[in-house]
């Protein structure tokens, strides 16, 4: 039971009242435990629980990789472990530095915070995760949004912010694919926007790493190399792992490691994380067939989802939209009671009257399961109607 649910003290009662009301629309949140088939999950390639990372973990606890870090990176947190996947990590995402962190929600804050300057412009899609948005709201640059996966709303903000005699650097920040709509963000359009302005491009890989690009580098691999690119690969997705992995220029690294705060007053990421991730990247580069499973499954849901009437979809995320809290909920569930854990995700985590069942497609179901799914949902459908 989440702590939440519980009664607390009379001096909080102003908390749980504002909790009162969250539950009265549908919103209030709980811890549950793991039950029923993996649906729900972003382990995309079904590594979190495998015995190839199992066997990297027991391998590095043989050879002496500690469990902590015991400090700070900038103290004696230091790890040769750390240093090896920055290393490794930037010749596997073709990148010029890479720096690991914590995970994939402080890596967004420490860009976002530190890198654009008093005087630049932080250009964002209106649906890029909070973390970027915590991170802007930390920083010293001007913020503005452009509507989603709209390249030329995006030129035309920037041209906009260039009328007013704005003489800053630019950095247009979006996410390669959207963790709750499922779908693709116009990356190489964007490209062309940031090459325009000499504009730096943020792009956040967290539900694209391992899936995508020819070994798993992300979707932003392979973008026009004249363009100054930042990109943040989460390693507890499709990594299998923990942290997260800041890859740009030398010196923009160098300035996370100086003026994130969020990194230099940090405990160092576990050496033992940074060594399983080690191995992940290495799986990616040596095992075309952990993609070619998890695509599998991804392409047999598409044409499952289609069966049903459920629509089209593009990626291994599939958001069936409900609109009602209450109705997504209650068919989150229904479909639970019958063994598929599926969540429903309201806002305002999405927009208001967007809730939804967010359909996560991994290896850790088979395509009968995945067929059983969608009859399921369809036959749950049917009854409330």
């Amino acid at each position: 039971m989440s702590p939440a649910a519980g009664q607390g003290r009379p001096g909080f009662a102003r908390h749980a009242e504002a909790l009162d009301a969250l539950g009265a629309r549908g919103r209030r949140r709980a811890l549950s435990p793991r039950a029923g088939r993996d649906f729900s999950s972003n382990d995309y390639l079904g590594l979190a629980g495998s015995a190839l990372l199992r066997d990297a973990a027991r391998e590095a606890l043989d050879r002496g990789v500690a469990t902590g870090s015991g400090g700070s990176r900038l103290l004696r947190g230091n790890d040769a472990e750390h240093e090896a996947l920055e290393r490794e990590a930037a010749a596997f995402f073709e990148a010029p530095a890479a720096l690991y962190m914590g995970a994939g929600f402080p890596g967004n804050v420490a860009v976002f915070s530190a890198l654009p300057m008093q005087g630049d412009l932080v250009l964002f899609d209106e649906l890029v995760h909070a973390s970027a948005h915590d991170g802007m709201r930390l920083g010293r640059a001007e913020t503005v949004s452009f509507a989603h996966n709209d390249a030329d709303a995006a030129r035309n903000a920037l041209k906009g912010w260039r009328a007013k005699g704005s003489t800053g650097r630019a950095w247009i920040a979006c996410e390669s694919l959207y963790s709750m709509e499922g779908d693709l963000a116009p990356l190489s359009d964007l490209a062309a926007v940031a090459a325009e302005d000499g504009a730096v491009l943020v792009v956040d890989e967290a539900h694209a790493t391992g899936l995508y690009g020819s070994r798993g580098q992300g979707r932003a691999h392979g973008l026009d190399p004249s363009v100054d690119l930042v990109s943040l690969h989460t390693c507890g997705k499709a990594l299998g792992g923990a942290g997260g992995l800041v890859c740009a220029d030398p010196v923009l690294i160098d300035t996370l490691i100086n003026r994130a705060r969020n990194f230099v007053f940090s405990t160092a990421p576990s050496p033992l994380d940074a060594a399983i991730t080690r191995a992940s990247l290495r799986h990616l580069a040596e095992r075309p067939d952990l993609r070619d499973a998890a695509w599998g499954n991804i392409r047999h849901a598409h044409a499952a989802a289609q069966r049903a009437s459920f629509g089209e979809f593009e990626t291994q995320i599939l958001p069936v939209l409900i609109g009602e809290d209450a109705e997504a909920l209650a068919l989150a569930s229904a479909l639970q009671a019958r063994g598929h854990d599926v969540r429903a995700i309201r806002p305002p985590t999405v927009p208001r009257g967007t809730a939804r069942l967010r359909v996560s497609i991994t290896p850790n179901v088979s395509t009968v399961e995945i067929d059983a799914l969608f009859a399921d949902l369809a036959d749950i459908r049917k009854a409330a109607a």
